[in-house]
Formats: structure tokens, sequence, C-alpha cells
């Protein structure tokens, strides 16, 4: 427990995914796709919260073309194929239909079961080949690699000879151009911090993967800020994946693995997450329903009198992952948080509504949608004008600091408890 601090309740979760067992069986998979499906009333509600219908104007785009399509594949009224294969896997997964539609239809758990069907039924070879991709991405030694490959790119000058070349248009290669450029040193923390003597409350901090590289300042920043409001902050040793990035890939049970991986070594004491989209995968598990969202925690604790944040009079542009508006359903976490800092102008981007692009490892596997839904987030980054974004998701931080570099815009963009570290009064 906290201790005297005030009780966080984890906001309102939609239709949260149990995720207990660690096997995959095709029947169980369609009669879900099924049960689910049927709640559809195929209303059109959603069309228009739908970015890549949005995109494109198809209704097998839209969500209720794709609930549509996945019953149809688990009823065997329809076969497999490269076009059906298009819709499911453009799905962002963002969740968006999911608030307005009045039939409660959990688009999220169809479109990952029906994704997990289809690795069922591909072939050997190509489902161990993405799973060991998915593997090496989501873990820690991988994350390093990354980092450690993204800088001898970035000094080594072959950076600036594929943008030279022109090589950086394939789409493909663009994308993972763009987030190499943004990679940093892999975050160093104290793992398995020995408890000290007479601390009168404590929380764990969940680093993830990706974040290590991505938002290594993000991490530092939630230790710092935690331990300056009282806390114990530990990082424990052999955490995982939040898992993800294998569930929406179509691989439950070895998500389920690295939750109840994540179950065996965080469930002794409260824990912190600084990614919205860890934060909403780790509450599916029964035994990590209390994480905290950190942007929220750090909101409602009562700070001591003498932690004073100097004065930033300017506006601070914030982006709402859907993770953080979909899933959490706490889209003013952020603005609660920066509304500490005295002389601040918090002002949401423009189109927040709509997912930017990233979705985990979306803006990899589909580079071209990824960077056409990316296009508005960086028109209204320009008008905003400001020289700071804020952002709650790592992969929206990679892809949004990417666009913004491309435009030629002088803007940083930063987790905001970053920012509020900044304006610490020492």
């Amino acid at each position: 427990m906290l201790g005297r601090t005030p009780a966080v309740e984890p906001p309102f979760l939609a239709a949260p995914l149990e995720h207990s067992a660690l096997s995959v069986n095709s029947q169980d998979l369609q009669d879900r796709i099924r049960l689910n499906a049927d709640q559809c009333v195929k209303c059109g509600f959603c069309l228009p919260h739908c970015p890549t219908y949005r995109l494109r104007a198809d209704e097998a785009e839209s969500p209720r073309g794709r609930v549509a399509l996945a019953e149809g594949l688990a009823e065997s009224r329809l076969t497999p194929s490269k076009r059906l294969d298009a819709h499911l896997w453009s799905c962002l997964e963002c969740r968006a239909c999911e608030p307005v539609c009045p039939s409660l239809v959990a688009v999220g758990s169809i479109m990952d079961d029906v994704r997990a069907l289809r690795r069922e039924q591909s072939t050997g070879i190509a489902r161990r080949w993405v799973l060991a991709w998915l593997d090496r991405l989501s873990s820690a030694s991988g994350a390093d690699r990354a980092a450690l490959l993204a800088r001898a790119y970035q000094k080594s000058g072959l950076a600036r000879l594929a943008e030279a070349t022109g090589i950086t248009r394939h789409p493909r290669l663009s994308a993972f151009h763009r987030v190499a450029l943004e990679l940093r040193q892999p975050a160093r923390l104290n793992e398995e911090k020995p408890a000290k003597s007479g601390a009168p409350r404590g929380v764990d901090l969940f680093i993830g993967c990706v974040a290590r590289t991505a938002q290594p300042g993000a991490l530092a920043a939630a230790q710092q800020l935690l331990t300056r409001l009282g806390l114990e902050v530990r990082v424990p040793r052999g955490q995982a994946c939040c898992g993800a990035l294998h569930r929406h890939n179509g691989f439950p049970r070895q998500a389920d693995q690295l939750l109840t991986r994540n179950a065996a070594v965080l469930a002794e004491r409260p824990v912190v997450g600084i990614a919205s989209a860890c934060v909403a995968e780790l509450r599916t598990h029964t035994a990590l329903a209390g994480v905290h969202d950190i942007c929220r925690l750090l909101a409602a604790l009562e700070w001591p009198a003498d932690l004073r944040l100097r004065p930033l009079r300017k506006a601070v542009a914030v982006h709402e992952p859907c993770s953080q508006r979909n899933v959490l359903r706490d889209p003013s976490a952020a603005y609660d948080l920066l509304t500490r800092i005295p002389g601040i102008s918090v002002v949401g981007l423009e189109d927040n509504a709509y997912c930017c692009g990233a979705a985990g490892s979306y803006l990899l596997q589909q580079p071209k949608a990824a960077q056409a839904l990316l296009a508005p987030k960086v028109r209204a980054m320009r008008a905003l004008g400001t020289d700071i974004l804020v952002t709650t998701n790592t992969g929206c931080a990679l892809h949004l600091a990417a666009g913004a570099h491309e435009a030629g815009l002088s803007l940083e963009v930063l987790h905001p408890v970053e920012l509020v570290v900044r304006q610490l009064d020492s």
C-alpha cells in the first residue's frame, strides 16, 4: 500500500480480457469471434471514428466491416486470402470504435482473436519467423542491440548517405531509418534496489522493453520524481515486455507467458508504468489489475509543501495516445499532471481523437499507412507553433518525433514526467 497516498482506482476498463490460458485452440478462437461479433448490429456509428476508414473510405477498412470479415472467417463462409488478411492486419487496434459503440462490441478482442486464428492457419515457417522477430524486438537485449546499431548508423554517416541516395523513400526502409534516428542510449536503472530501512511506502517501476532505448529519460525522470515524493522506487529484476506486441500480432500464448512472468516479479508492491499501452496490457492480468499510470498517480498524490516547480510560461502541446483515451479511458491524466507547473498553457493536439499511426509495431509493418496517419499530426504540430509536445506512450513518442524531425520542426517530444522534472526547484 502507499500509506497516506490517496487511493487511485484504475479508470474504467472496457471489456477486460482474460489471459489466463497458455494455449491456443482454433475452435475456441472461432467461438469467441462468433460470440463477440454477434453483438455488432452494423449500425455504422463507428465509421467516422475509425482512422483507416477515414483514410480509405472502404467499408472493409471500418470496424463493422472487419467484424463482418472476422465472423465470416470464423464461420468458414470466407476463405483465407491475401486480400482478406490485408484488411484484418491494417487495423490499428486503436479501439476508437469501442467507446462510441452502442452495442459495446469488443472490437479489439475480435481483432486479437482473428489474428491468432490466422497465425494458427499459416505455415509453421512463417509463424516462427514473425515470432522470432517479435521476441527480439520486445526483449531487453534486443533493445540494447538496436540502440547500439542505431548509434553506429547515425555516427558512421550511413544515415546521411541513405537520405542523400534516396533509399529512405522506400516505405519499409524509411520506417526503420526513422526509428533508428530516434533511439537513444539505453536507460541504466539500478534493478532490484534493496529496500531502505523504515521506508514508509514504495512502488515498483515497470520499464518494459522499447522504453529502455526510446524513452530512457522518461524512466529516469519517473524514478527521480517518485523518490522526491517520498516513495522508495524499486526496479525488479526479471520483468519482461508487457506482451502487447505479441498479442496484437496473433500470439496470445506468448503474450500470456510474458504477463505471467511480470506478475511473478511485480505482484508484491504497487506497480507504476510510464507507457499507457503497457499499463493497459498489464491490467488485463488479474494480479496486475491495479497497475498505476504514472501521470494519473502523480496528479492524484499529495505533494510535500517543500516540493515546488518553477514556472514555465509557454504553450505545451499534448498528444493523447489511443491506449490512454480508448483503453485506460483517462485522456486527462497528462493535463492534470502538467497543470501543477505554474504558468503553463496546456493545449491538446488537434485530431487527438485519431491514431497517429504508431500502434505498436504497426509503424514498421504498415509504413505507408503509418505515414499517412502521421501527416495530420505533423500539420497540427506546425500550426500550434510550440516547441514542446508531450505524449504518454513510447511508440507514439518515437513516431511523432520522427515526423517532426522530417518536417524540419524545432520540436522536442517528451513524456509529461520529463517536463515536470525539468521544472523541479532544486
